[in-house]
């Protein structure tokens, strides 16, 4: 079974719903808003795909950070603080496309279920 996680407001996460919705491609959605992102799960996805590419450093959580909370940024900080702030995860996460799908692109999700 295929699982979207994202936040149901986030465009890109719309996007990817839209993309899947037209294809008929069935799957669960996680609203990471509603309803949190489990930190084994993070660093599962982290050990899959780098922790690194998870967070999401162009958004305006990340931009609201105190320097203190990115100084010395490394993967237990980084997941730690996704865990506790979701909006700092890349988004959508798909799980059950075959490799991990991070952020939405197209070519991507054809790719993987073309």
């Amino acid at each position: 079974m295929v699982a979207l996680y994202g936040i149901k407001t986030c465009d890109t996460v719309r996007k990817a719903r839209a993309w899947l919705d037209a294809r008929s491609v069935a799957y669960t959605f996680h609203d990471f808003k509603a309803e949190g992102a489990a930190p084994d799960r993070l660093a599962a996805w982290a050990g899959e795909v780098g922790w690194e590419r998870l967070l999401n450093r162009a958004g305006t959580t990340f931009r609201q950070l105190g320097e203190d909370e990115k100084a010395g940024l490394d993967e237990a900080k980084a997941l730690a603080l996704m865990a506790a702030k979701p909006t700092l995860i890349k988004r959508p996460v798909v799980e059950g496309a075959g490799d991990l799908l991070v952020g939405f692109k197209p070519e991507t999700y054809e790719a993987a279920f073309g």
